[in-house]
């Protein structure tokens, strides 16, 4: 619990110690940060463009099939999508979409579907 004495006098310490930290930060030694990188660019493999590369990157044949097949879907999905899934993008860029329930209207009016039932 946070309200215990105990855990406040214990942030109290640690505090006191990250102000001390904070106090006196520790400095790098003169050159040190140009023989970090200059052994970082040494380590570094040489990396040519390569079709390869790309191919690995996207998981070989199996990666490349399954991004294939994801884009023939949304595609196919996005030109031509299933006559019984109403257009929400048609019903809200065209008409206004209210959801009419009682005596007078016993049928959802907000999609379209009262026009494909009958």
């Amino acid at each position: 619990m946070m309200t215990d004495p105990k855990d406040m006098q214990d942030d109290a310490i640690l505090e006191g110690l990250f102000e001390k930290a904070r106090a006196k930060p520790p400095q790098m030694p003169d050159g040190l940060m140009a023989r970090v990188l200059s052994d970082a660019v040494q380590v570094q493999p040489d990396a040519p463009f390569s079709w390869r590369a790309i191919w690995q990157a996207w998981g070989g044949a199996r990666g490349a099939s399954g991004l294939v097949a994801a884009t023939l879907v949304g595609v196919w999905l996005g030109v031509s999508h299933p006559a019984m899934v109403p257009d929400v993008a048609g019903a809200l860029i065209l008409s206004s979409w209210e959801a009419e329930v009682g005596e007078d209207s016993p049928y959802l009016t907000g999609f379209g579907w009262d026009f494909e039932e009958g």
